[in-house]
């Protein structure tokens, strides 16, 4: 039986680098697919096979498994590529660009039997885990309300890269789709949208600044608030100590409401009354544990097992897309100003699909 999965990726980016890196500890680094000059020396480096195009590794060789890390416009058709050889396919966030073009990566996944998975790597994040066993177990009644920020600051340098100021960038779609997801993971399903958006920091063709709110299906509501251009330490990159490129602060950035109490992430705060829920009197926290691990290692680690054939995807491509729909509908509701609704057609039982519809 084989042990480790030889796993390829796609991409020699930031993210790229830091997949290759897991890869490396969990599996074997299969190859690396990038043509620039730059991306021949890592292969070079890291003794791995180089590649300047998908197409050509997978005539070369059939890899366990494929990370795609590239930029958002070529996720689907290098997923697809992946899905067409029989190769189980790890896809970076989002999915895809659109809601259709990742519906049809689903399906076409799906169709095939090939695996799919989304880079959602937050929920694989021990204290993620606990925070949901909590909700769950009724530690805070019924849901009724979330605050969710993500503010930071972005350097100037990060633009130089073009496509970065471009529609299919911006934190909507780079960074609050993590959050997004987190809030389905916890809270459920999302029934409706609305939010306004601006880029009057930049000025660039892509949004610096929104804010949605949410109304799950349960009834509960959401504020959500995201910028890049905020001096700020209300986010999960800088809260939650996943990522020693970002210098940890002790705040909270969700807050998450119910009947019996609420819970403050990623500090796993639990605030209850002792006796009788009432605002006169003195209200308890409890500082919840959880285990640790680095939710990108334990992601790359579940993705082996994947590619191997001995685990099914914890964040496969239909939980991707339904994120997608949810951010989909956020942006319609910011460019029109009105609410969106997110409603199922029920076309395919198997497979989310909705149509927002503004009102």
């Amino acid at each position: 039986m084989k042990q480790r999965a030889r796993i390829a990726v796609v991409g020699a980016g930031k993210i790229g680098l830091v997949h290759m890196a897991h890869v490396m500890r969990e599996g074997e680094l299969a190859g690396v697919v990038d043509p620039s000059p730059e991306a021949r020396d890592v292969a070079a480096t890291l003794e791995a096979a180089w590649f300047s195009s998908l197409g050509e590794m997978l005539c070369e060789m059939r890899p366990d498994g494929v990370v795609v890390a590239t930029p958002n416009r070529l996720h689907v058709p290098q997923a697809l590529e992946c899905v067409a050889a029989g190769v189980p396919v790890l896809v970076e966030k989002p999915l895809a660009d659109t809601p259709a073009a990742a519906r049809d990566l689903v399906r076409a996944a799906r169709e095939a039997r090939v695996p799919l998975l989304v880079g959602h790597h937050r929920r694989h994040n021990p204290l993620i885990s606990a925070a949901r066993a909590q909700i769950e177990a009724g530690a805070i009644g019924r849901l009724v309300a979330v605050s969710a920020q993500c503010w930071f600051r972005k350097p100037d340098s990060y633009f130089d890269i073009p496509w970065r100021t471009q529609p299919g960038a911006g934190p909507m779609l780079t960074n609050l789709i993590h959050d997004i997801d987190l809030m389905r993971h916890l809270c459920g399903d999302v029934a409706a949208v609305q939010a306004q958006q601006a880029s009057i920091a930049r000025g660039h063709a892509v949004e610096d600044t929104a804010a949605v709110i949410l109304r799950f299906c349960s009834g509960a509501l959401a504020t959500m608030t995201v910028s890049d251009a905020v001096v700020a330490p209300w986010s999960w990159e800088l809260t939650a100590g996943e990522n020693p490129d970002y210098p940890r602060t002790s705040a909270a950035c969700y807050t998450i409401g119910g009947t019996a109490g609420s819970l403050s992430l990623p500090d796993l705060g639990l605030w209850h009354y002792e006796g009788e829920a009432d605002w006169g009197q003195p209200i308890s926290r409890k500082a919840l544990t959880r285990q640790g691990g680095d939710p990108l290692a334990l992601q790359m680690r579940h993705f082996c097992q994947v590619a191997l054939g001995r685990a099914e995807p914890l964040v496969p491509g239909e939980e991707g897309l339904a994120t997608l729909e949810v951010l989909d509908a956020i942006r319609q509701a910011a460019a029109s100003g009105r609410q969106v609704s997110l409603l199922s057609v029920g076309s395919d039982p198997d497979l989310p699909h909705s149509e927002a519809r503004a009102s």
